[in-house]
């Protein structure tokens, strides 16, 4: 199965396993900046050279040989359940993509449909009621997780904990796991860590959410958009997340994580 989801620096000097929704563009665009001083001018995920990535064939080899000989620090980064499933319905479902088309075709109308969700017109702007929408979007995505159906579940809102695994199982070690949260104090530990052709300094760094402006804004605090039966649908897809990484099932206001994440738990728990 290899490595899929994870790109290096083509100096080689870090390894990173991507988790959509987890300030993925940001830390792309670090790790091109380090190595090329400039950041890629558009969208990260598009840039088909300056960063080995896992989808590119002639990057397999590279990948393969550092994570295995674990020859350079490997790190990931993780997100808050709630806002992280929440992120998901307002860019993947609400949003145009920068394509200028809905995500993945005809999922939007299905979800319409089916599920009887609103996502505020043509142009995702206009007004519409987000958390009943939200809610009927969260049953959708337990359906997806739990019984595959509709659909299989999208990579945008499966649990984080199978994005980490599959570098865990197919041979990989994690130096560093750190929160979205703490961005800046976890990003700068791994610089800390690698040797760079061009200093990042992380202050300076622009925004890089490139979904950010093509959907309806969030109109309410996380926490409103989360009842009981809200909650128990983001506990049962989320249950690992939560426990591994240290998030609040309890309170969906508190985003920040409540302890300390343990590595060797991490990959004694993710490695079967």
């Amino acid at each position: 199965m290899g490595f899929p989801g994870t790109w290096m620096t083509e100096s080689q000097s870090v390894v990173y396993r991507v988790v959509p929704k987890c300030a993925c563009s940001t830390i792309g665009q670090i790790m091109y900046y380090s190595d090329h001083g400039e950041y890629f001018n558009g969208d990260i995920h598009d840039a088909k050279d300056g960063l080995h990535k896992w989808a590119h064939e002639d990057s397999k080899t590279p990948i393969s040989t550092v994570v295995h000989g674990h020859e350079s620090f490997a790190f990931t980064c993780v997100r808050n359940p709630y806002s992280r499933i929440l992120s998901s319905f307002f860019d993947k479902i609400c949003g145009i993509q920068r394509n200028g088309r809905r995500y993945r075709g005809n999922l939007v109308p299905m979800l319409i449909q089916k599920y009887g969700i609103e996502v505020g017109g043509e142009d995702g702007k206009q007004e519409f009621d987000q958390i009943a929408s939200f809610r009927r979007f969260l049953l959708f995505a337990r359906d997806t997780v739990r019984w595959r159906r509709p659909m299989d579940p999208d990579i945008h809102w499966s649990a984080s904990s199978g994005h980490v695994s599959t570098f865990i199982v197919n041979g990989g070690r994690y130096d560093q796991i750190f929160w979205t949260e703490k961005f800046n104090e976890g990003m700068q530990g791994v610089l800390d860590k690698i040797d760079v052709a061009h200093p990042v300094s992380l202050d300076d760094v622009p925004r890089f959410n490139e979904s950010a402006d093509h959907g309806p804004k969030r109109a309410h605090p996380v926490e409103d958009y989360f009842d009981d039966l809200s909650k128990h649908l983001v506990y049962e897809m989320y249950k690992r997340d939560f426990d591994l990484f240290k998030y609040d099932f309890e309170n969906p206001a508190n985003k920040l994580p409540i302890g300390e994440i343990d590595l060797d738990e991490i990959h004694a728990k993710l490695g079967d």
